[in-house]
């Protein structure tokens, strides 16, 4: 019996770049195609690396205001504060 039941899977190159070519036209999503041909997301994101083609990786872009901003600050600072008060307060007690 196998120490696992770990399945390796080997691809090949047209079959790659067919996931690929479907991905760039908008034909399915990455997910999608992960399902339909029962491929996990990270393998599609080597060939995508593999390919150097980073057009398709997902991006995520945070954006924070001014507001947000100083108030993460605020907040960090208020943080600093409450933990002197508790360490000062263990000292006394």
């Amino acid at each position: 019996m196998y120490r696992n039941d770990k399945v390796i899977r080997r691809y090949s190159e047209p079959f790659k770049l067919k996931i690929l070519a479907e991905l760039t036209i908008g034909k399915h999503t990455k997910s999608e195609l992960c399902k339909l041909y029962s491929i996990a997301p990270t393998t599609v994101n080597v060939w995508i690396k593999k390919y150097n083609r980073k057009d398709l990786m997902n991006t995520r872009v945070k954006v924070e205001t001014k507001d947000e901003i100083s108030r993460i600050k605020a907040l960090q600072k208020e943080i600093e504060q409450l933990k002197k008060l508790l360490l000062k307060k263990d000292l006394d007690a």
